[in-house]
């Protein structure tokens, strides 16, 4: 495996978390250092790190503390 890929997967935990779990990955990246990038959404989607599951998880929060407030009233 290429030496700067080792650098990025130090660099953020999720993604390694997720290449250990998910072995294949090994072999895509070091076939293809380049596709680093694919794993790392993979990885977001999983862990649901992106902005819109962030957006998402607010807006439940959101929506359980109105109904909380709503059974109290």
């Amino acid at each position: 495996m290429n030496y700067n890929i080792k650098l990025e997967l130090d660099k953020n935990p999720y993604c390694r978390i997720y290449l250990r779990s998910n072995s294949y990955w090994y072999k895509i990246l070091t076939r293809n250092p380049e596709k680093f990038e694919d794993l790392k959404k993979e990885a977001k989607e999983k862990y649901k790190l992106r902005n819109t599951d962030k957006i998402n998880n607010v807006i439940d929060k959101i929506n359980m503390i109105s109904k909380f407030i709503d059974v109290l009233r």
